[in-house]
Formats: C-alpha cells, sequence, structure tokens
C-alpha cells in the first residue's frame, strides 16, 4: 500500500463525519455541475472519498462510478447504498490505470478536490483525456494553494512532516487551467467556489 493510500485510510472515518465547511460554494459546484450533466450520460467521478458528492449528483445521470484510491473511504460510500435508493451508482477502489477501467470511456469525468493531491497532474488529466468520448467534459474544482502565498505552503509542508497532511501541490490558476488545455482541452466554464479558498471550478471539452 502506497503512502498516499495509507494516509486516506487512516483520515477515513474522521472525513466521513467532517461536514462540508461552505455549504453553499459546494451547492453551487453543484448546481454548476448539474447544469452540463443529463439524464443520459455514464460518468466517472475520481477521488470520490465517501461518495457523498456522487449520491447528490446520480439522480442527474444514466450511471456513475465513482472511484477512490482509498478502500476505506469506499467502504463507507458502500454503507451508503444499503437502502437501495440509488441503483446508479457503482462504488469501486480503484485509479485511473486500474483493470477494465483503464478499458472504459465516460461521457463526463468528475474530480473534485483532488487534482492538487496528486502525484503527477499532467498524466492524470491525460489518463481522463482518454477515459472520454470525443465532446465528453472533464469538470473539476481545485485548491490552488499556491494563489494563498507562500506561507501556507510552508504550514502544509510542516504538516506533511508531521504526518498531518496529504502530499498536495500550490497551484496557481494560470497553471492548472495550462495543464488541462496542454492535454488537449478546451476549457468553456470556470469559478470560484468558494472564492476565499482559491478553489477554481473547471469546465473542459475534450477537442
Amino acid at each position: 500500500m502506497d503512502q498516499d493510500t495509507k494516509f486516506w485510510d487512516k483520515a477515513a472515518t474522521k472525513y466521513a463525519r467532517k461536514p462540508v465547511r461552505n455549504q453553499s460554494a459546494y451547492a453551487e459546484t453543484l448546481d454548476r455541475t448539474r447544469h452540463y450533466l443529463r439524464p443520459d450520460q455514464n460518468v466517472l467521478e475520481i477521488g470520490c472519498g465517501t461518495g457523498s458528492t456522487a449520491l447528490l449528483l446520480a439522480p442527474s445521470v444514466g450511471q456513475i462510478t465513482a472511484t477512490d484510491l482509498s478502500p476505506a473511504m469506499i467502504a463507507i460510500a458502500q454503507d451508503k447504498l444499503a437502502d437501495g435508493k440509488h441503483p446508479n451508482i457503482h462504488f469501486r477502489t480503484a485509479r485511473l490505470s486500474d483493470g477494465d477501467l483503464a478499458d472504459q470511456v465516460f461521457d463526463a469525468v468528475l474530480a473534485f478536490n483532488v487534482l492538487h493531491l496528486v502525484r503527477d497532474i499532467p498524466a492524470e488529466i491525460r489518463a481522463i483525456h482518454r477515459r472520454l468520448e470525443p465532446g465528453g467534459l472533464f469538470i473539476s474544482k481545485t485548491g490552488c494553494l499556491g494563489e494563498a502565498g507562500r506561507f501556507l505552503a510552508l504550514v502544509i509542508v510542516v504538516m506533511r512532516k508531521l504526518g498531518f497532511a496529504p502530499f498536495v501541490h500550490s497551484l496557481r490558476y494560470g497553471e492548472l487551467d495550462a495543464m488541462i488545455t496542454s492535454e488537449g482541452f478546451e476549457i468553456i466554464e470556470t469559478g470560484l467556489y468558494p472564492a476565499s479558498d482559491h478553489a477554481r471550478f473547471v469546465v473542459a471539452r475534450k477537442l
């Protein structure tokens, strides 16, 4: 088990109990995402955590496969399906390169609060591009901590050394946008939800 998986497995129970810090920004993110979703779409969510977002978006799509690298996170997500009310959700412990997932294509790929945690962001975006149908949508929200100044970056470095924070990139808005467009996407919408946390919402279409 790699270092990232160990961190998120250990954090899963506490993460599941933690409420959404900015409910209005989260609701706005979901509303803008739903604007691009349709009932006939087959959707992939990466970095789904304990599945809360997938549950809220499932009524807007045909099928949603929600994945996370942490088995502990997915176990909690699976428990949320016990009521049988969301038959179109499939939770899986997986990465984009795993098994049969690597052979599937989707109408949309969602990545909320995960890209800045990925070790190789361009490679992850490249893999997302391969998973999309022509004209498919990549919808993401990414913490751009580089916009918050150097002090926060130093704090995170210290927290990582103490085991209290995961690996994280200090991205700037332009840097993130350039990574997305350089891998064959056209950006069609951006936003900040919330602006105070430098959380950049991006909708991009596969060219």
